[in-house]
């Protein structure tokens, strides 16, 4: 019998105790201390910071799990966010968390010293196809705000970013990406490390942006039509992470002229003006013809129906103090002025706003110690005109470069616009009344006679 034997029973004994010891490492592998967790971006010191919470939701591969954080892989520069989403920025009602420079260009810090002017724009997901033509016209720094109301737009977000960053070295290198969430939609699901297929095209970024989109809920797109887009927060949000000492404020579909950012900066290293707006000429130019090379080019098509002024038809006062037909003129038959100088394309005023309005809407550059957009004028109407006209209150003078310019694809009509816009644009107005009161007693001056206009 086995039992009557003693080395037989430490043998036994042996057994169990390996057993034992196998089942109590498993255990000790497979504890909660050591589980997934999401890893943060390195903080300044180079370390990373470990988060002990739930991962998102399984979209794409989990990150390396370990019980030491030092032995903890650092994800790539491209391919996670800089921001844990439980800790941003609120606006001052506190409505938008906001989340400064998540993902850096590579060459951002560097461009943002040796240039003087950055573009700062701002765009929804839906709209950031048209941030590769932009990146390639412009090649100095380019700071973007996204607006990303919830997981599901964040994620999109997440991974068209990714896109952009693989395809296209002048977004990889210069452009600074910021974030924008709301408070009535926020976001749960923190950065992931977003794997690409492999199979996306890299000649069509708006078809794979839209192919991207094909999984998002009908209830997203309802929550978007019922609420305001916050331009005036994006706005500052992309403006205030430019780090140059001009900034040129745009939105994403506006496309500068080609070298536009070196004949820029040549122009404004020699500027010596505290207070002046440099207005840059916008067309909307015809989607069969090829964007223009040179402003030659540009009076051409606009001569043949081809490109015209902005909202030109949608809301002539918009640009119309910008005055195009003078603008013009240095290009046209038998005008003697300075051809040369515009065919050598260096950058100079061509002449300065002085019929200027209340709706006027240019896009310009400044330095960045102009007044910020306000932002409780949310969604469409009043809110980049009244930026600009507190500017004028404040004295600014506004001068049309020339012969740089920008375009916006499409010739647009008021039969394309929606009627929520009205909507808003109404909201917005009733927010006036207060507002020209506030610019009178800050600089207690009323150029326009706004003070005594009570319509």
């Amino acid at each position: 019998m086995l039992g009557c034997r003693p080395w037989n029973l430490s043998l036994v004994t042996v057994i169990i105790i390996t057993f034992s010891n196998m089942l109590f490492t498993m255990l000790l592998l497979q504890s909660e201390d050591c589980g997934p967790s999401y890893v943060a971006p390195a903080d300044d010191a180079g370390e990373p910071s470990v988060l002990t919470e739930k991962p998102p939701a399984v979209r794409t591969p989990a990150p390396a799990q370990s019980c030491d954080p030092r032995d903890y892989q650092q994800p790539s520069e491209s391919s996670i966010l800089r921001m844990d989403v439980r800790v941003g920025r609120w606006d001052a009602r506190r409505l938008y968390k906001m989340f400064d420079s998540v993902v850096i260009g590579s060459e951002f810090p560097a461009l943002s010293s040796s240039y003087s002017v950055s573009i700062a724009t701002q765009s929804s997901v839906e709209k950031l196809y048209s941030l590769v033509q932009v990146a390639h016209q412009w090649t100095g720094p380019i700071s973007v705000a996204v607006f990303t109301p919830g997981d599901e737009s964040f994620f999109v977000f997440q991974r068209y970013l990714a896109y952009l960053r693989k395809c296209y070295a002048p977004i990889r290198e210069r452009v600074t990406f910021s974030v924008a969430i709301p408070k009535d939609r926020p976001v749960f699901d923190q950065p992931q490390v977003i794997e690409l297929t492999g199979d996306e095209d890299c000649l069509k970024p708006e078809a794979t942006l839209n192919t991207f989109l094909v999984g998002v809920s009908k209830e997203l797109a309802t929550w978007k039509n019922r609420n305001v887009y916050p331009q005036n927060h994006l706005r500052n949000l992309a403006r205030k992470n430019c780090q140059t000492e001009y900034v040129f404020l745009t939105d994403v579909d506006i496309i500068p002229s080609p070298n536009q950012a070196n004949l820029l900066d040549e122009f404004l290293k020699s500027s010596q003006c505290e207070k002046c707006a440099y207005v840059i000429p916008t067309y909307e130019i015809d989607t069969r013809v090829r964007f223009p090379q040179n402003k030659t080019e540009l009076v051409r098509i606009a001569n043949k129906g081809l490109a015209r002024p902005f909202h030109q038809k949608v809301f002539i006062h918009n640009q119309y103090a910008t005055n195009f037909t003078r603008w013009s003129l240095d290009v046209l038959p038998g005008y003697g002025g300075n051809v040369d100088v515009v065919r050598s394309g260096k950058v100079y005023v061509s002449h300065e706003v002085n019929n200027f309005e209340f709706f006027y809407e240019p896009f310009y550059v400044a330095r960045d110690t102009a007044p910020e957009h306000d932002e409780r004028f949310m969604g469409y109407g009043y809110t980049r005109n009244t930026q600009v006209y507190e500017m004028f209150v404040a004295g600014h003078e506004f001068l049309v470069l020339t012969p740089i310019f920008t375009g916006h694809w499409g010739l647009q009509t008021k039969k394309g616009r929606p009627a929520w816009r009205e909507k808003q644009n109404s909201m917005n107005r009733k927010l006036f009344d207060g507002f020209k009161k506030e610019v009178f007693a800050r600089y207690n001056r009323d150029p326009l006679k706004m003070m005594k206009n009570q319509n």
